[in-house]
């Protein structure tokens, strides 16, 4: 029997009948996003999209892969005032605050209806990561698809060929180099861009053109480590974004997006050490979620697509 394109056993294994996002734990038993997972950087990721949704003049957050509900009970907690609604496989949560909206969706980037209108901020974070994508390696002559037990077949054609050209062309490959073509994930955003929200921002981690990793970053994540990607169920399976191909009218760092929105984290004063012990080691606690949020190495460093494909009121930070 010939193995299974790879986009087709990866799209089985997070998302069908029996898929990794339909696992009764969730994601955050096997790894952590800015949203969830990290002590007080939740909270000061809460602050930082309120701060855009604020200055966007958005009333209502949309969020795209919204496991557990984990980041929009942040969210709430935060805000009760915002209306939210978040979008995932599974049914409603039970812990969900019952203010909080859900939509149910079949995964990957196959959107039901949305309640999406002028005042809404739709938020994708590590979403498009697990848009399952084509992958393609160079055989020493030519660009072929890799099958899912990672077999070589037919040559790249088409769409996909173009946009390899494009995004991600390779002067002088190497046999083994790969590409991973991200014209599913610039599809699934432009999809959310046209639903008729004020904003989309779509958070991830990713490269640039001229940046790209010559040997691709297909990954899986089970059990809070890294391991080799399975298509059983098992595992996450991701892999980086091209963030410049995503057509976002903005796109910025998590770094930037800390300080252009003012989420700050000021040292405490050494006299609270004496009078308010507990006040003091909070502040403390928060200055180390604000470096932990804004690492260059690591969440800071990951990429804010923005596109405001409407009219509203406010402006985007600059």
């Amino acid at each position: 029997m010939p193995a299974r394109p790879l986009i087709d056993a990866w799209a089985e294994a997070l998302y069908g009948d029996r898929g990794f996002y339909r696992q009764s734990d969730g994601p955050a038993a096997h790894f952590a996003t800015a949203g969830q997972g990290v002590p007080g950087v939740g909270e000061l990721f809460a602050s930082a999209v309120i701060a855009l949704a604020d200055r966007l003049g958005a009333t209502h957050i949309l969020d795209v892969g919204a496991g557990r509900g984990e980041f929009l009970s942040l969210l709430h907690a935060a805000r009760p005032s915002l209306r939210l609604t978040g979008v995932d496989v599974v049914a409603r949560p039970s812990r969900l605050p019952a203010a909080v909206a859900w939509v149910r969706s079949r995964g990957g980037s196959a959107m039901p209806a949305l309640p999406a209108d002028a005042q809404t901020l739709i938020v994708a974070n590590e979403w498009l990561d697990v848009v399952p994508c084509p992958i393609a390696e160079w055989d020493g002559v030519t660009w072929r698809d890799v099958l899912a037990d990672g077999a070589l077949g037919g040559e790249l054609a088409g769409p996909e060929d173009a946009w390899r050209e494009q995004w991600w062309p390779v002067a002088d490959p190497a046999a083994g180099d790969r590409v991973e073509i991200g014209l599913p994930r610039d599809r699934a955003y432009r999809d959310l861009c046209s639903r008729g929200a004020l904003a989309v921002l779509a958070i991830d981690y990713g490269h640039l053109q001229g940046d790209r990793p010559a040997g691709g970053t297909l990954i899986g994540y089970r059990g809070g480590v890294t391991a080799i990607p399975r298509f059983d169920g098992s595992t996450d399976v991701t892999a980086h974004v091209a963030m410049d191909s995503l057509g976002a009218g903005e796109l910025f760092t998590q770094r930037e997006a800390f300080s252009r929105l003012g989420i700050q984290a000021p040292a405490p004063s050494l006299d609270l050490a004496r009078t308010a012990p507990a006040d003091y080691l909070d502040g403390l606690a928060r200055r180390t979620a604000l470096a932990a949020a804004r690492d260059p190495g690591g969440l800071g460093g990951f990429w804010w697509a923005l596109s405001c494909p409407l009219a509203g009121p406010g402006t985007p930070p600059r």
